[in-house]
């Protein structure tokens, strides 16, 4: 049967394009951007690949990057992407903030730093020390232009905006092909409904859904591990955490598997470090997840003279169903004796805000979501930095090696020194590890060559 000519239709839970100052990781979001626009570098399981940026060579020491863009690269509105264009674009990007509005992280890793077209087709960067940790934070920028009304949306990728209603609508063209329009559905049961009733051809984040799929097969069905890791900082400051015993007691101590299957019916992966599995490093590490010990957990408690009730806080959401997850684990812990209190904040920006002023209790959910090995470390873990997520861990044993990863160059010296810090962050953590979830997608049988990648974005094929 010859394919159809109609569009394809998805349904997604949210529909935006960011501005250039504006940073998300939301799949929804992130399936857009990659449609319309194009990342400098393409994010591939930890390493990065040409983008719009079709080569690029360093000095030996890592400190002097040149990025040839690809040729013929043109925004949709028929201006060619030039050197200058990337360059005002990364300085827009410096000025970022996140969802909650709070200050980004890429001013401070560019510190020092100096970006500057060095012709029209290539961009230079020069560092003080090595970096080649650019490579990462290039697979997250996608240049960007703005239509005379002020809409992001003019891009370098494959589809151009045909019709954009924020929140509502957006048809995609693409030469040679029928086409995509996107539907913003926010309910997961709603989208679901959709592909039922045939209205959508696709249905995204379906592991949303507030009762366990039974994966009609009457539709296909991608499943995908992504790449955020839902995971407790644990007050390293002060209480019971600043112990390593207590840390690895908290790891041990709750019932991983126990929330996967009765929380999120099953879809999740349990984690073993700071990161996921596709990370850079992740492989050279090759930790597994803590299995669940009780009584190990229980003598540790007692090694580390646990004796007032932990502190659990929590937001209503972000992380996907937060409150049940505290719930389960504060049963782990009274499963073995040991008491808690759990402490809600219904403002989720705030919630923020007071991790980012160390206000966690003895230890707050929160979802790590990007998807470069050296943020995260340097964000949340590094004592040398104490950026703003950071909780208090400090491990003289990991220091060196993240100043090793830090200064590496190259693929594999990357990965073998990235593999080594996350190797040490597995046997001493600084966080409860829980688990990465499992994204799910329905799909109209016989309808377009799809796929979902690690960090839950839906691929096009053309």
């Amino acid at each position: 049967m010859p394919p159809s000519r109609s569009p394809l239709r998805i349904a997604a839970e949210k529909l935006r394009f960011p501005t250039p100052r504006e940073v998300t990781d939301d799949t929804s979001v992130m399936m857009l951007k990659t449609l319309v626009l194009e990342p400098l570098c393409r994010w591939d399981q930890g390493f990065a690949r040409p983008g719009l940026f079709a080569a690029w060579r360093h000095d030996p020491a890592g400190r002097v990057w040149d990025f040839d863009i690809r040729p013929g690269a043109t925004f949709h509105d028929g201006k060619p992407c030039e050197a200058e264009d990337i360059r005002q674009f990364i300085a827009a990007i410096l000025t970022s903030v996140d969802t909650f509005g709070m200050p980004w992280s890429y001013a401070r890793y560019f510190a020092g730093v100096s970006v500057t077209a060095a012709g029209r087709g290539t961009v230079r960067v020069v560092s003080p020390r090595p970096f080649a940790d650019i490579l990462d934070l290039f697979c997250e920028f996608h240049p960007v232009r703005e239509t005379t009304d002020g809409l992001p949306i003019i891009g370098t990728g494959p589809y151009r905006v045909e019709t954009y209603a924020p929140h509502d609508r957006a048809v995609l063209s693409r030469p040679g092909t029928p086409g995509i329009a996107v539907t913003c559905l926010p309910q997961a049961e709603d989208r679901l409904a959709a592909l039922r009733d045939g209205a959508v051809d696709v249905a995204l984040n379906l592991e949303r859904c507030a009762h366990r799929l039974d994966f009609d097969p009457r539709f296909d069905w991608l499943r995908a591990t992504n790449t955020l890791s839902v995971m407790y900082f644990l007050n390293g400051l002060h209480g019971p955490f600043m112990r390593p015993e207590a840390r690895r007691a908290i790891n041990l101590a709750i019932d991983v598997p126990a929330i996967i299957e009765e929380v999120f019916f099953g879809l999740g992966v349990a984690a073993s470090t700071v990161v996921s599995p596709f990370h850079l490093g992740a492989r050279a590490a090759g930790v597994a997840a803590f299995v669940h010990d009780p009584q190990a957990a229980r003598r540790l408690f007692d090694t580390a003279g646990l004796s007032a009730p932990l502190t659990i806080r929590t937001p209503t959401f972000m992380p996907d169903r937060a409150p049940l997850i505290t719930a389960a684990v504060a049963g782990s812990l009274a499963a073995i004796g040991v008491q808690s209190r759990i402490e809600v904040e219904p403002d989720r920006p705030e919630y923020a805000r007071q991790a980012g002023r160390r206000q966690i209790g003895d230890m707050a959910i929160f979802d790590s979501s990007p998807h470069s090995t050296f943020r995260i470390l340097n964000d949340k873990i590094s004592s040398a930095v104490q950026a703003v997520w950071w909780q208090g861990h400090d491990d003289p044993v990991l220091e060196p090696l993240i100043l090793a990863a830090n200064n590496a160059v190259g693929d594999a010296p990357r990965e073998a020194a990235y593999g080594a810090c996350l190797a040490q962050l597995r046997a001493d953590p600084p966080w409860l590890y829980l688990f990465h979830p499992i994204d799910v997608a329905g799909l109209r049988r016989g309808c377009a060559d799809l796929a979902l990648d690690a960090r839950g974005v839906l691929t096009v094929r053309p």
